[in-house]
C-alpha cells in the first residue's frame, strides 16, 4: 500500500519511521520548516531500544501526488482544519484515513470532508516527544497502534491495511470496537491532562504534595462520569489503567503538559474542553475539569497575545 503519514512530529514521525523501517512505501506530509530539518537531519528516532536515522520521503501540501492507499493522520488537532484543506488530492476512492488524533471532534471532521466510508477511527498510545533538534525521542517502551471502521463492521480493506502495519516494529491491532477504545483513550488523556496542566506538575509531584491523592482519583473519577453517562463507560481492564496511572508516584506528565512548560500551544479545547461539553449536555457536574479548561484557555490566550500570528 502507498501509505501518506501527515505530520511527523513524536507520533507521525515514530509511527511512519517504523514503517519506513520496515520497507513500507511511506511518504511524510510536512510543513515547509520541517521539511527543511528532516534534510538537514534525518528522521531520527531514539528511545530505550537505541537510535535510527532514516531518510525520509517527504512532500508538502503543493506538491501531494496522491491518491494513497493509506493516511495515517498524525498532527495535533489545531492543526487539523489546515492539513484537511490540502489533502483532497492524497484522497481517492478507496483510501483509508486512521487518524491518531486526541479526543473525538476529529471524527465528524474526517466524515465531513472526506465520507464514513474513507474515515476509520484510530488510537495510538506512545510517550514520545520531540527534543531540540526536532528528533522523535520515546520515553518508555509503550508503543501501540489500534484502528478499525467506525462501525466495526466488515471492510474488505482491513486485510490489506494490517498487513502494512503488522510487523513494523510496534504493537498494532485491528479493532471491532474502535471508537470505544477512542473514549477510553479520551478518558485517560483529559485526566492526565487536566490534573497536571492544572497543578503544574507530574503525576507523582501532585500525588506526593497534600491533598494530592484525593485530587487526583476526584479528576480521574470526573472524566470517567463523563464517559459513562455518553455510554461509553471505560471497561474494567482501561479503568485500572487510568485509575493506576493517576494513582502513581512516577513522574508522568501529559502531552499537554510538556507542550505547556515549552510555550507551545495545546489541545485544551480538544481533549478537555470537548470533555466539559459532553459532560454539560449529559448533567454531569465536573468542576475540576471545568476549571482545568478555564486554566487551559487563559493560557492559550495569553500565549496569542504574546506571539500573535
Amino acid at each position: 500500500m502507498r501509505v501518506l503519514v501527515a505530520g511527523a512530529g513524536a507520533t507521525g514521525g515514530y509511527f511512519g519511521g517504523r514503517l519506513t523501517e520496515a520497507g513500507r512505501d511511506v511518504t511524510f506530509l510536512v510543513r515547509p520548516g520541517r521539511a527543511d530539518r528532516l534534510r538537514e537531519r534525518g528522521l531520527r528516532l531514539r528511545g530505550p531500544d537505541g537510535e535510527t536515522v532514516l531518510t525520509p520521503r517527504l512532500v508538502t501540501a503543493e506538491g501531494v501526488d496522491g491518491p494513497y492507499d493509506l493516511i495515517l493522520l498524525a498532527v495535533k488537532s489545531h492543526a487539523l482544519d489546515a492539513v484537511l484543506s490540502g489533502l483532497g488530492p492524497a484522497v481517492g476512492d478507496r483510501t483509508v484515513i486512521v487518524p491518531l488524533l486526541n479526543g473525538m471532534r476529529h471524527v465528524d471532521a474526517l466524515v465531513a470532508a472526506f465520507g464514513a466510508e474513507r474515515a476509520w477511527g484510530g488510537v495510538c498510545m506512545i510517550h514520545a516527544t520531540l527534543d531540540d533538534d526536532g528528533d522523535v525521542v520515546r520515553m518508555s517502551g509503550l508503543h501501540r497502534l489500534a484502528y478499525g471502521p467506525l462501525d466495526g463492521g466488515p471492510d474488505d480493506r482491513l486485510d490489506a491495511v494490517t498487513q502494512t502495519l503488522t510487523g513494523a516494529g510496534f504493537d498494532s491491532r485491528p479493532s471491532t470496537r474502535i471508537v470505544h477504545e477512542m473514549w477510553e483513550k479520551w478518558v485517560l488523556l483529559a485526566s492526565l491532562g487536566a490534573a497536571t496542566t492544572l497543578m503544574r506538575a507530574s503525576i507523582g509531584e501532585i500525588n506526593a504534595a497534600p491533598g494530592g491523592p484525593a485530587f487526583t482519583r476526584a479528576v480521574a473519577a470526573e472524566a470517567v462520569a463523563v464517559a459513562t453517562a455518553a455510554g461509553r463507560p471505560p471497561r474494567p481492564a482501561m479503568l485500572e489503567v487510568v485509575t493506576s496511572t493517576m494513582a502513581s508516584s512516577e513522574p508522568t506528565t501529559s502531552s499537554m503538559y510538556r507542550d505547556m512548560a515549552q510555550g507551545l500551544p495545546v489541545e485544551h479545547d480538544a481533549i478537555v474542553g470537548d470533555l466539559v461539553a459532553e459532560a454539560a449536555a449529559h448533567g454531569v457536574a465536573v468542576p475540576l475539569l471545568s476549571a482545568a479548561h478555564t486554566s487551559l484557555a487563559l493560557y492559550s490566550a495569553a500565549r496569542s497575545i504574546a506571539t500573535p500570528g
